[in-house]
């Protein structure tokens, strides 16, 4: 028995090794996930089957080469020319990251012997550079986080391959989050050119998203640097500061210090460095301060008396307060807001505030 209780020891020790490995969390990259096997040569890849030579052709799109050669093993003369057409054709129009940047495909086919030799010709229609960066994700908040970094950094191009992708996914809307999340960005909502590969559906999608900004990188950072300095200022002035009760300060002083103007800029440098905006520019200018102060704060968008309108929705001692300080320097309860006429976008009137996000 003493010999047997290491032993029962080591096992069990084993079970739950294995327990937590089987806990772990996992992603699907896409339709082709058979690694093809190599010949030895990277650029010469085997296949035994059509499932391997559709994982062979994705695996040289994935790698952006403009050729490579498959051996086509246990291939009965018959299919050969059929399963290299629909491989081909399945990676280019099927295939996320195929349908995104693969033009065309060819390929020439020789009998050697014991197995045929297939060169493939690929013609792209992106950059190696363009086909390495695209990032895989999975839901609504990554898909939201790399937004938010595209934005911070002005980039102009985002590509993204999306696992469960769904009617629901709306990259649009998950932009705007992303701006109003993006202080550093804030200088006008960007256009955005979105296009989905296969436009036809599927599970896994390649989403690209080109950005047009309405400033320049350079200027949008001479620009922060104004609104940096002007809003410490403000803090140091009204003593605005992390653990300070300083919420209801920051709304009146918002609503003192900024002039609306409805047709005025919808950034935060033109409410607190210019003095004029737009509710937006006011809503944002507030959450710009909030931050400052350590306040939990975020911008709602929706509607006032027909118009468009933003406001903030904040977290002041647990509770939750909303200010419009185009409108007042006041923080509202929620049914105080709908009192007002403030529907949030996306509820109906009558409904509960829900807020973006």
């Amino acid at each position: 028995m003493k010999r047997l209780l290491p032993l029962l020891l080591a096992c069990a020790l084993l079970l739950s090794g294995c327990a937590a490995m089987l806990e772990r969390g996992y992603s699907v990259e896409g339709l082709h996930d058979r690694a093809p096997a190599s010949e030895g040569d990277p650029s010469i890849l085997r296949a035994e089957d059509y499932q391997d030579l559709v994982s062979a052709v994705y695996y040289f799109v994935s790698q952006g080469a403009a050729s490579g050669t498959v051996r086509l093993y246990n291939y009965d003369a018959e299919t050969v020319e059929a399963d290299l057409d629909a491989a081909c054709l399945e990676v280019v129009q099927e295939d996320p990251l195929g349908a995104y940047a693969v033009d065309y495909i060819k390929y020439d086919c020789a009998h050697i012997v014991s197995y045929y030799e297939v060169t493939l010709s690929i013609t792209y229609r992106r950059t190696a550079e363009q086909i390495a960066s695209v990032v895989s994700v999975t839901g609504s908040s990554a898909i939201r986080a790399e937004l938010q970094e595209a934005l911070a950094a002005f980039r102009p191009e985002l590509v993204l391959r999306i696992s469960y992708f769904t009617q629901g996914t709306d990259i649009q809307a998950l932009l705007e989050e992303a701006y109003y999340a993006t202080l550093s960005a804030a200088f006008g909502l960007p256009e955005a050119e979105i296009s989905v590969y296969p436009p036809e559906g599927g599970q896994t999608r390649v989403v690209e998203i080109l950005l047009t900004y309405p400033v320049e990188a350079a200027q949008a950072a001479q620009m922060n640097q104004a609104l940096s300095q002007r809003v410490a200022e403000l803090a140091v002035a009204n003593r605005i500061q992390p653990g300070a009760d300083c919420a209801p300060v920051i709304a009146h002083l918002v609503h003192q210090t900024v002039a609306f103007d409805p047709q005025g800029p919808g950034t935060p440098y033109a409410a607190l460095v210019e003095g004029s905006a737009s509710s937006e520019g006011i809503a944002l200018a507030a959450l710009t301060l909030c931050r400052t102060g350590g306040v939990e704060c975020q911008v709602i968008r929706g509607t006032l008396d027909g118009q468009v309108r933003f406001w903030d929705q904040l977290r002041v001692n647990g509770e939750t307060r909303f200010l419009d300080a185009a409108a007042d320097g006041v923080l509202h309860t929620r049914e105080e807001m709908e009192q007002l006429g403030y529907l949030p976008d996306g509820q109906e009137s009558g409904g509960e505030t829900q807020a973006p996000g």
